[in-house]
This record gives C-alpha cells, structure tokens and sequence, in this order.
C-alpha cells in the first residue's frame, strides 16, 4: 500500500523503493489519502478539486482510432461526458439527471447549428434537418433555424412552452415522416410550421405548445394517426388542413379571436375523428371548422364539448357540407355533434315528421277489397301533397312521400305519433296502423267507427319502433265492418323523435 503526498523531505530513492515495494505487494494507489479503500485499485480524495478527464470536441472524440472498451472523454461539444461500447461499437453518453436515454441531444440557443446538427444536416444534404429516428432532442431556449427539420420518427421537446421556441422564416416540419413535439413555441412568419405529406404508417404527437405568429400553421396528409393536444394558436394568418389521415384526435385546443382564416380545414377521407374541449374564438371574417369539400368518414366523427364564439361580420363558425346536410346544420349523418355556439347534430337527436292537410270532403283516396274485414292499404301515394317541417337524419322522399326513412348511422328506438282524420262513405268501423319497412305493428293499432255517412273520424297515432339505418314508418287502414267504398283522408300527421 503506499500514499502519493507532497514529497517535501523524501528521498527519491527511498519513494522509489517503497512505491515498488508497495505496488508489488497490495497494487493500491492513494491520492490524497493514507488509507486507500480496499476495494480500489486507485483512490482520490479531496473535498477543493475533482478528477478532469480528458476534454475534446465530438469530431476529436469520434477521431480516436481503435478506442478502448470503456475510454471516457468529456465532449465539448455536446457537453456531456462519453464512453466508448466496443460491443456496439458506438460512443454512449453517461446517463445523467436530464435524460436518461442514451440517444439525447441537447440543443442551447447558444449553439451553433451546424456543429451541434452536422451529422443530421448532411443527413438532409444541406437542404434540411434530417433528424435521428428514436432520439431526443431537447430545446432549450430560443433556437434560429436555418434549415427546416424533418422529424423522422424523433424526439423534439422542451421543458417551458414559453421560453424554449423553435422559429423559421419559410417553415419548420417538413417531409414525409412523424414524431412528437413537445412543450416548445413554434413560429414560421412565412411558409407553414407543418408541411407533412406521409403514409399511413406515420405517426404525429404535438402537445403542450404555442403555434403563434405564423402565416399559416400548415398542412398534414396521409398519416395514419394525428394527436394534437393541450395547443394554443396565436396570432396565426391561416390554420390547418388535415387530409386522408385515418384517424384524427385534437383534445383541448385554444384558437383565439387573434388568428385569421380558417382554423380547421378537413378534406379528403378519415376513418375517425374527434375534437374534445378547447374552444375556438372566431371573429371577423375566419371560419372555426370547414368541411365544405365533404370529407368522407369511414368510421365516425365526435365534436364534443368544444365552444364556438366571438364576433363575426362575414366569417362562420363552421363551413358545412355542400351536400348531405340537413336544413339549419352542418355536418352529415357520420357526424357527432355536441359543442356550446353550434347545432348539436347527433343520432339521438334525429327527428322527422310529414303531414297533409286538405280541405273537408277532399284528401287522399283509401281503396279497400271487398272483403271485411278487407286488405290492409298504405295512406298516400307518390302524387300526393306531403309538407314537412322538421327532416334531421330522416327522408320523406320524393318518389314515395308518405315514408319516413331513417338517415342515422346507430340503431335507436323511436317514439310515433300523430292523428288521422278520414271521412266514412257508410257507417263501418276502421282500424289506423303504425307499419315498419312495409309490415304494420298490429300492437299499435286503433279503431275508430263512423256512425253515418260522411262521418268524420279522427284517431291518434302513437307507439314506438326501433330503427336502424334505411328502416321506414308509413301509416296504414283497413275497414273492419262496414259496406263498400273508400274512405278519404284530409288530415294527417306524423313525428318520430
């Protein structure tokens, strides 16, 4: 054992001696201390200095020829400390407490892009930011780009949305690749923060940020999943457009009265997509949501619990569709509507009524065979007077009027009601029927008898029936007893809700 002290009155000699003596015997060396632990080979103690290992800058480090299992440097560059993994044959850094993956790189407003992002801006051939898939990236601070980045499946994230910014005049994201993106401010003052064009094998995740003063927050299509959460949009000339992405999930966006244009653009087709919370402040001449280009859903499509507001002279909360709306709303049938400031539009609400009105001693012809009691005949045909007032998820179509059909996409059960008014040829009792897809619901029926001729009867129409998509009520009368002739209906009415 032997203690490396200042060696003010020792012979050199003598410290040879014993050093040899003692490397021999128990190969321990003290730094600073008389009494080496045991377990060490090398033992450095003191409470004013450390241990400097050596200090390079990552292309030095990267420079080392044949370096050994386990050689430790300090990268300038990267300001980290590294070692050498001969199994991956790849310099590692040590884990330390701001990231605990071994693929990280932290990028300071104090850096210079192109040292810190070489190997990824020769990646891109000097025309972007090729980034490294599975790796972070940690923004700290304000960070100038010169180039756009292209995310390729990476990491890009800060720890304060209000201090840590990624900006670009000409834009940001580019490319045909994913990833996530975190907790950063993000301004492109010309060009778009996103010009992503991907397949269905991209991912995108942005959450915790600020987009603001942009002219336009941009463009993603293709991917197969876009998750944009807890974001607000400042000051931005123009929004975003989502196309053909299957399936798209927005929780919690702020749009304040300070952007232009159209927040929201979806076109092209979706198997889902879902809005929840958030609000969108439209005022002057923007427009909250447009679907105006009638995007197909596959599957099915929830705004929920989202405010519209704010002042407009020609702007619209929502752009609707061209075609498959309903009168007074904006979306089609694949649609699940439920935000404060807009219609809510939903299955659940789908309501549809007809009803004709002719003066007494006319109206609709009802034919009966000969028997009693006689065959049972639909009300109305194709050339007869319908009105309706309130059509949400139903039909009466043109070609067969006296029909409700069903639009909605989910299976619910429906309450009937109304009243027929019908005047006798001779005194006979008659019964009204509720008939689904053409076959009458027998438990629903009601009698009704005209004592003379020419007696008007009024019966009420009421029951309920499940319907599915395409499912229809008509409203059918037989006559029970009574002699020959048909019964003429002035009145009648029909609601489904």
């Amino acid at each position: 054992m032997i203690t490396i002290s200042t060696p003010k009155n020792q012979k050199k000699l003598l410290l040879l001696f014993f050093f040899l003596f003692t490397f021999i015997t128990n190969a321990q060396i003290g730094i600073g201390t008389v009494t080496p632990n045991a377990s060490s080979i090398l033992d450095i103690t003191s409470t004013t200095q450390g241990l400097l290992p050596p200090r390079m800058t990552s292309a030095q480090r990267t420079a080392i020829v044949t370096p050994a299992d386990g050689l430790m440097v300090y990268d300038t560059t990267l300001k980290s400390l590294y070692y050498y993994n001969s199994t991956s044959a790849s310099w590692l850094p040590l884990v330390n407490g701001t990231s605990s993956r071994l693929n990280y790189k932290l990028i300071k407003s104090t850096d210079v892009l192109a040292t810190v992002l070489a190997t990824e801006r020769a990646a891109g051939g000097g025309t972007k930011y090729l980034m490294d898939s599975n790796t972070v990236y940690e923004i700290n601070g304000t960070i100038s780009l010169d180039l756009p980045i292209e995310l390729n499946n990476c990491y890009i994230e800060g720890l304060d949305a209000n201090g840590d910014v990624l900006s670009r005049a000409g834009g940001i994201f580019v490319g045909s690749t994913g990833g996530s993106v975190k907790t950063l401010t993000l301004s492109a003052s010309s060009g778009s923060v996103f010009a992503l064009s991907g397949a269905a094998s991209q991912s995108l995740l942005v959450r915790d940020c600020i987009v603001a003063g942009c002219s336009s927050v941009g463009s993603i299509s293709g991917f197969g999943l876009t998750f944009f959460s807890v974001i607000q949009f400042l000051s931005n000339a123009n929004g975003i457009t989502f196309e053909n992405i299957n399936y798209v999930l927005l929780s919690q966006l702020a749009w304040f009265g300070s952007n232009q244009g159209t927040f929201e653009k979806y076109t092209g087709t979706f198997t889902l997509i879902e809005k929840q919370g958030g609000f969108s402040q439209v005022t002057g001449t923007a427009i909250g949501i447009d679907v105006s280009t009638n995007p197909v859903i596959t599957g099915d499509a929830v705004i929920e619990s989202v405010v519209f507001t704010g002042t407009l002279t020609t702007g619209v909360y929502v752009k609707g569709y061209t075609t498959g709306a309903y009168t007074g709303y904006s979306f089609n049938n694949n649609w699940t509507v439920r935000s404060a400031g807009i219609p809510t539009e939903s299955d659940t609400n789908a309501t549809g009524d007809f009803a004709v009105d002719y003066a007494v001693g006319t109206g609709i012809a009802v034919s009966f065979n000969s028997s009693n009691p006689s065959n049972i005949v639909k009300i109305g045909s194709a050339s007869t007077v319908y009105t309706t007032s309130n059509l949400f998820r139903f039909s009466a179509p043109s070609s067969d009027p006296a029909r409700l059909v069903y639009q909605g996409k989910k299976k619910r059960i429906f309450i009937i009601a109304g009243s027929v008014s019908f005047q006798v040829p001779f005194a006979g009792t008659y019964i009204i029927y509720i008939a689904k897809n053409g076959s009458v619901l027998s438990q629903y029926k009601v009698y009704g008898r005209g004592a003379s001729t020419n007696d008007i009867v009024v019966l009420p129409v009421n029951g309920t029936a499940e319907l599915a998509n395409g499912d229809y009520i008509e409203i059918f009368a037989q006559r029970y007893t009574g002699s020959l002739g048909n019964i003429v209906v002035p009145n009648m009415t029909i609601t489904l809700k």
